[in-house]
């Protein structure tokens, strides 16, 4: 049965996204420049970043005010309608920064905690995802209409291609790459994309048979999980766990699991 709400949540995602995407694209300055770092010289936020989730928040305030906000750029608050939207204005912002095409604006709405709607636009693609919980995972791109997406057949793990991505803290950096190292003989091989929510978004097409990161926050995970998982990929962390900032874990049934211990095995979530 389709809730009204979760469509009406649907349709504001979708605008907020597209809005956002297409002042990113169009509005990028040739000189774009850093406007501040966070946890490293690399982890960088530009003003286009800023503009984005002001133009975001400002949306969602207009139209659904009791509802709260969680957005990467510091927008943060409460709510009193059950409802809580997680975005990520710019994720991707090295690649964005760089002239790099991937890059995507990720927002989530959940409900009572849990995710609902989730929409991941990617401008330089020309792609948009989304889902809402229990009505499958979507995409609109170069092809006509919508397609509705299904994760790839499961392939050997020695198969399977996957992506990840680095923290931007060197001594985290560095034992990823080790765990990177460990895994890449046991695959066919490993990517690195740059935005998280587009990884997700591309095991949920069946152009990955998984992805891992650790060290993610909530808006980098939350609208690409719900896609990922309503396009028949399994999501977690360490194993029983959800995905969170420790580890996060997306894959192709049959390459989720053994993926999931290895990176176990291997200590993917400590240094």
């Amino acid at each position: 049965m389709t809730d009204p709400l979760h469509t009406d949540l649907l349709d504001l995602a979708h605008e907020a996204a597209r809005r956002a995407g297409a002042l990113l694209r169009d509005g990028r300055p040739a000189d774009l420049a850093v406007a501040a770092t966070k946890s490293s010289p690399i982890d960088v936020v530009t003003e286009m970043d800023i503009a984005a989730e002001k133009l975001i928040t400002g949306l969602i305030a207009e139209r659904r005010p009791d509802d709260g906000v969680l957005g990467e750029e510091g927008a943060s608050t409460e709510g009193t309608s059950g409802v809580r939207w997680v975005i990520d204005p710019l994720d991707g912002t090295v690649n964005y920064l760089y002239g790099l095409p991937t890059w995507a604006v990720s927002i989530a709405a959940e409900q009572d905690g849990e995710t609902v709607v989730g929409v991941v636009t990617a401008p330089m693609r020309g792609e948009t995802f989304h889902a809402v919980r229990g009505r499958g995972a979507w995409a609109t791109g170069a092809w006509d209409g919508e397609r509705r997406l299904a994760c790839r057949p499961a392939p050997p793990l020695d198969q399977a291609l996957v992506s990840t991505g680095f923290n931007y803290v060197a001594g985290v950096r560095a034992h990823q790459a080790d765990v990177a190292q460990r895994l890449i003989p046991l695959l066919r091989d490993i990517r690195r994309g740059g935005s998280a929510a587009v990884d997700l978004c591309d095991v949920a097409a069946g152009r990955l048979d998984g992805y891992y990161e650790r060290g993610l926050h909530p808006w980098d995970l939350a609208a690409g999980d719900l896609i990922a998982r309503e396009a028949g990929a399994q999501t977690g962390g360490r194993p029983g766990e959800r995905p969170s900032g420790e580890l996060a874990v997306a894959g192709t049934p049959g390459v989720f699991e053994p993926l999931q211990r290895l990176l176990e095995d291997f200590g993917a979530w400590h240094d």
